[in-house]
């Protein structure tokens, strides 16, 4: 384990060392842990000193220097950048890897006073190849409780978010629990601004290319054989959003794919759709539309349903991309366009 050595100064018997180091803590200056495994140390500071060049460069008036199996930290932030050391610890300590992205993303839960340690923790499923899922930031982990404490749950958020995929791995788990008898995947058959035209094939095949991404998820967390063999027992149903109509859908965990472009009738029609013992979740990237007209059943929904029992809005962001970095930039950089262009229309009018 790991400890900051201002926890001995807090003892009964304080020295005048002891004191200056709950000085040098209040004020915020310098913070020396000490880490327990020349194993760990090695993977806390990534190749080169790493991960501890990613901590310097978010905070920039604090330094980090390396002596032994002890790191020393000073600064106007010395103690927030402990807190980020101590819980990289605590996950190597929990067999994750780091790289990067992972050090980048504990600073941001550091920063928003959340335990990354908590939060990365949280196994959701363990797939066919031994890899464990798990949520990649607060978003994704406040997004998968509101899956798995609600009725119906709406993740809406930016593409990378995970919305998808987070949703499929909890449908699989709750099959492998037993909570549910089946899982079943729609998607409206809108195309994204281009017109692909007839479509050959049975239903199955006509409806693929648009749910090509639940399947890509399912592929990943089973094997090619375990898909087939639960489709051709019918426990995976794939089907078109038109196909719902009319049908009630008892014991199983429904995934309504790229909500935003539904119609207002559609989204009503679908959620009415829900039985007994059913999970429902509902993603879509709002900033996406292409169903015709713009007209889609995900906009203004909150306003409408937010204050029932059993139903969860979840709006995940840019920090909770889990893609190339370049991906959350590039979001951000819309968001803000998509600001200012707002703030111009107001001025205007």
């Amino acid at each position: 384990m790991l400890h900051f050595d201002h926890e001995t100064a807090l003892t009964s018997s304080r020295s005048v060392s002891d004191h200056l180091a709950i000085e040098y803590l209040l004020s915020d200056q310098s913070v020396t842990i000490h880490v327990a495994g020349n194993h760990l140390m090695t993977r806390l500071l990534g190749e080169r000193d790493e991960y501890l060049r990613v901590i310097e460069d978010r905070f920039p008036k604090t330094s980090l220097h390396v002596r032994g199996n002890q790191v020393s930290i000073d600064g106007e932030r010395a103690t927030e950048a402990g807190k980020v050391v101590e819980e990289l610890v605590i996950m190597l300590e929990t067999g994750q890897a780091l790289d990067s992205r992972l050090v980048t993303r504990t600073i941001d839960l550091v920063e928003s006073n959340e335990r990354p340690s908590q939060v990365f923790n949280s196994n959701v499923f363990r797939t066919a190849s031994g890899r464990t899922i798990r949520p990649k930031s607060a978003g994704q982990q406040r997004y998968l409780e509101a899956i798995a404490n609600n009725v119906i749950t709406f993740g809406i958020g930016p593409a990378g978010t995970g919305k998808s995929w987070l949703a499929v791995a909890m449908a699989l788990q709750a099959l492998q629990a037993g909570q549910v008898e089946r899982i079943i995947l729609t998607r409206p058959a809108v195309e994204a601004g281009e017109r692909l035209g007839f479509l050959p094939g049975d239903l199955l095949q006509k409806v693929d290319p648009y749910l090509r991404p639940l399947y890509d998820a399912l592929y990943d967390m089973t094997d090619s054989e375990g898909v087939t063999r639960l489709m051709e027992k019918g426990t995976v149903e794939v089907a078109p959003l038109a196909f719902m109509r009319g049908r009630t859908l008892n014991n199983a965990f429904i995934i309504l794919d790229e909500a935003q472009n539904t119609t207002p009738e559609q989204m009503k029609m679908f959620l009415t759709r829900i039985g007994f013992g059913s999970r429902a979740v509902v993603t879509g990237d709002i900033s996406q539309v292409d169903v015709q007209g713009g007209r889609t059943g995900l906009g203004g929904l909150e306003r409408i349903l937010g204050d029932i029992d059993g139903l969860a809005f979840v709006r995940l962001g840019s920090k909770d991309v889990v893609r190339h970095s370049i991906v959350q930039a590039i979001v951000d950089a819309y968001e803000s366009e998509g600001d200012s262009m707002n703030k111009l229309k107001e001025e205007k009018s």
